[in-house]
């Protein structure tokens, strides 16, 4: 996907429950739900605190609990609303947009490696080397997970120049990982909604409404047989 200006997240799931004449601690339930997801162990999850502007730039900010995995993002919110309190949970993907000023940056290097190849090597071995390297370097790309290079992965996915045109061109779609996307999305959706009726039940409040406003991965993860590997990377 090309673009030139900044793509904001693009949300995909969201659900709020609406608990009235109840007040609790948001540090209190955020801190739980961190607890219980670093005993599971999810692979590659990233856990931050964030504030959003609830208006303005000049108006106050709330907190929200922000759990990320690859570009796949979770916003927690739990606050006070008037007298009664609510607890809300966003599941948003953050496109890999590819800018034209990264595929420049890439051009330039990819021309400065050709002409300092060429210089200390001369024409025939330099060329030698450049395709042999320009080979190693697609495979290792394709395959890097496969290779056991799961911090080179991580780094690349990071990686604010190469980042996007990695995952648009070079990152094979496997279905391991289709699988472990789904899996990091259960788990997360299970463990807020679990710590929300944890939360109420334990000041007597049994009844939780759930307010969903689109289903969860209803396109976004749909089975491509044509473009997923068989082979687990």
């Amino acid at each position: 996907m090309f673009g030139f200006f900044k793509k904001n997240a693009d949300v995909i799931d969201h659900w709020y429950a609406l608990v009235p004449g109840f007040n609790s601690s948001s540090k209190e339930f955020y801190d739980g739900i961190e607890k219980e997801l670093k005993t599971r162990e999810v692979p590659g999850l990233e856990i931050f605190h964030v504030d959003f502007a609830e208006g303005g730039v000049l108006s106050q900010k709330r907190e929200y609990l922000r759990m990320t995995r690859e570009r796949l993002v979770f916003d927690i919110c739990a606050a006070q609303f008037g007298t009664a309190y609510f607890f809300s949970c966003r599941f948003a993907q953050i496109p890999a947009v590819i800018k034209l000023w990264q595929l420049v940056v890439v051009l330039i290097g990819g021309f400065m490696t050709v002409a300092l190849a060429f210089r200390f090597l001369g024409l025939i071995l330099g060329a030698i080397v450049l395709m042999a390297g320009f080979v190693l370097l697609i495979y290792t790309l394709r395959n890097a997970v496969a290779m056991g290079l799961k911090d080179l992965d991580a780094a690349l996915i990071k990686s604010p120049v190469v980042g996007p045109i990695y995952e648009n061109w070079f990152r094979k779609e496997t279905y391991y990982r289709h699988d472990t996307r789904l899996m990091y999305c259960d788990t997360v959706n299970a463990v807020v909604k679990a710590k929300v009726e944890e939360t109420t039940g334990a000041k007597g409040i049994k009844l939780i409404r759930y307010m969903e406003n689109c289903p969860m991965l209803s396109e976004l993860y749909k089975p491509n047989p044509v473009s997923l590997s068989k082979e687990p990377s």
